[in-house]
């Protein structure tokens, strides 16, 4: 008893040393839910909602962590703790360091596994880490992956220990803006429109237990609410023998409505009887439960997942291409969303956190988000598919920046990096030419980002390019992303050098008075990004130093109302008069150095009363 007693207390006191090595990095604003985290309760929640799984192990927390050079091996001894998922360069992390494209990034962590996994298989999941790592799980290299925004997973089942502690170990480099890698709006030395980096871990890592038979990887959703069907696919992680079966049983408010069964790998087509469509209004969800059955009639696999009845077209209304939700028009009002933190950068501080953001914009009588070259958790798009918010949703841009002068170089001490001028296009320029190595990787990611996210409902288009950042073959990846997915719209790049191809023309436009976009007559006329009317609050500014700025800026709350209201008057003009389909408007959140968000960075102030918007927006969706 007393070996007992003892043996807590050493637990607990380990505990707590361990807690008491994790501090936030002080100077910067935080959010609220910043300022209170625990580190030993971070990020718990299951990851990936729309695929779920009883038996799991979340590994955030504090980790091992060194900086080293790239040509260095691994550390025998590490320099302090990190509190994953949060990146080097933020405050939440603990560490607070700037990574450059010399250095390479080390962690380490233990582990023991669930007793009652016993005779399972364990699969190793990683949401994502920026950008190019290795993993190694007891001292034996398991895999690789290059790419910032997607998951990847190892089954490391033969490289573990049959009893006790289990080892991970994780190098990572991230060269930012001084490699060809899809990074949105990163930048080494950050200023104006780019930010602090984001380097290492920034999402969930996780472990899983699956049957070492055999188990379902994925399931492919596809609704049809024109002949009331869903279609799923589920997929197993290897090609099974004839006898293996998935059961599949959907539900609706608790009620089994419809049933079947198909082979692994086999699509499954299922009548929903009066379908309840998913829509802003009234975001419908059904349950999906799956089992996979082997020969022998044994279950060894269970997974629950989720999907909405909806269909996103283009229709002709008053004479113009316009944007359709289940057959209706329906204008799509949103704002961009950069999902930066002040204290997670793009990690926001926890779950609660992120749902808030969604729930403000909902609140303000927006009915659209458009996730601005970046890729969310997962756990994003489903507080999207809960609440009722549709998404536009970008590819993260690539756009190499550098330094641009001998002087800048002597004056930042990077003499060895070599100077790359911008990849991007105006106006009338031609596409970009892409080397085939940096091309493939970028449709890599692309179709990952679309073949990850296939299922959510609230995900109505897809945005390959932003204002001509590394755009090139606009058409042929256009066409690209529409095989992919078929039913969604694509956007080929929303503003600045615009080609005849997809579903959507979208112009941007920043001044008071509004360039109004021309109708074409074979796609839905959109604006992709106005406002930008910027309002400093001294107290919940990123760095009072720096020069914060807006394409407009007030300096007091009524006439950042009055400007608004001035430049949303012209978009329900433009919707009324010249078939406008939808208006996207900058931005959800300062961020940084920029100062035009609805919220503070910190989102302690909402600079505009949210009623008043609310009554002001819903003029917009008035057929």
């Amino acid at each position: 008893m007393m070996k007992s007693k003892f043996f807590l207390l050493a637990l607990l006191t380990v505990s707590l040393v361990q807690a008491q090595t994790w501090k936030a990095i002080e100077g910067k604003i935080m959010s609220q839910w910043g300022k209170t985290l625990n580190p030993k309760k971070v990020w718990q929640e299951y990851p990936r909602p729309q695929f779920e799984r009883s038996q799991w192990k979340n590994l955030n927390g504090l980790w091992d962590y060194a900086i080293l050079k790239a040509n260095q091996i691994q550390p025998k001894r590490y320099q302090g703790k990190i509190l994953v998922p949060f990146s080097f360069e933020s405050p939440l992390s603990g560490v607070g360091k700037e990574i450059t494209p010399e250095d390479k990034m080390w962690y380490r962590k233990s582990f023991t596994l669930p007793e009652n996994w016993s005779g399972k298989d364990a699969i190793l999941h990683f949401e994502a880490v920026d950008y190019h790592c290795a993993v190694w799980v007891n001292d034996i290299l398991v895999g690789t992956h290059k790419g910032g925004f997607d998951r990847f997973s190892f089954n490391i089942t033969r490289y573990l220990k049959p009893s006790g502690q289990q080892k991970i170990v994780l190098a990572v480099e991230d060269a930012t803006n001084f490699s060809s890698q899809a990074r949105g709006k990163q930048q080494i030395n950050a200023s104006g429109i780019y930010y602090t980096p984001v380097s290492g871990i920034w999402q969930t890592v996780w472990l899983e237990a699956v049957s070492s038979e055999a188990y379902l990887q994925q399931v492919k959703t596809t609704t049809d609410i024109d002949n009331n069907t869903a279609r799923l696919i589920p997929m197993s992680n290897v090609n099974l023998i004839k006898g293996y079966e998935v059961a599949i049983e959907i539900f609706f408010d608790g009620k089994k409505i419809a049933s079947g069964s198909t082979q692994p790998n086999t699509p499954l087509q299922l009548k929903i009887e009066n379908p309840q469509l998913w829509s802003p209004d009234h975001p419908h969800l059904y349950d999906v439960k799956m089992n996979l059955i082997n020969p022998s009639g044994t279950i060894i696999d269970r997974v629950e997942s989720y999907f909405g009845m909806r269909k996103i077209s283009l229709g002709n209304h008053k004479g113009v291409k316009y944007l359709f939700l289940n057959n209706q028009p329906l204008f799509h009002y949103g704002t961009l969303d950069q999902g930066w933190w002040p204290d997670g950068l793009l990690t926001p501080p926890s779950d609660e956190a992120m749902r808030y953001d969604i729930e403000m914009t909902k609140a303000m009588g927006f009915n659209m988000i458009r996730k601005h070259v970046k890729i969310e958790p997962d756990r994003w798009y489903y507080h999207c598919d809960q609440l009722g918010m549709m998404v536009w949703q970008d590819m993260p841009s690539y756009n190499r920046l550098a330094l641009k002068t001998p002087e800048e170089m002597e004056n930042t001490k990077r003499k060895d990096r070599i100077y790359i001028p911008l990849e991007r296009i105006h106006g009338q320029d031609a596409d970009l030419n892409r080397r085939s190595e940096d091309a493939t990787q970028f449709e890599f990611e692309l179709r990952r980002m679309v073949d990850i996210h296939y299922n959510a409902p609230s995900i109505v288009m897809w945005v390959p390019f932003n204002e001509g950042w590394g755009q090139y073959d606009t058409c042929r990846i256009s066409d690209f992303v529409k095989g992919l997915d078929p039913h969604r719209l694509v956007n080929p790049t929303s503003g600045w050098t615009l080609r005849a191809c997809g579903d959507i023309y979208d112009i941007h436009t920043y001044h008071v008075d509004l360039t109004v976009p021309p109708t074409a007559l074979d796609r839905a006329t959109v604006i992709g990004e106005f406002g930008g009317i910027g309002y400093p609050i001294n107290e919940n500014l990123w760095n009072p130093e720096m020069r914060n700025w807006g394409y407009q800026t007030y300096y007091n709350a009524e006439d950042l109302l009055k400007n608004y209201i001035y430049k949303f008057n012209q978009i329900l003009k433009m919707k009324e008069e010249n078939g406008l389909s939808a208006a996207v408007y900058t931005q959800t959140t300062d961020v940084e150095g920029e100062i035009n968000g609805l919220m503070t960075y910190d989102r302690q102030v909402t600079k505009m009363p949210v009623e008043t918007l609310k009554e002001l927006h819903i003029k917009l969706y008035q057929k």
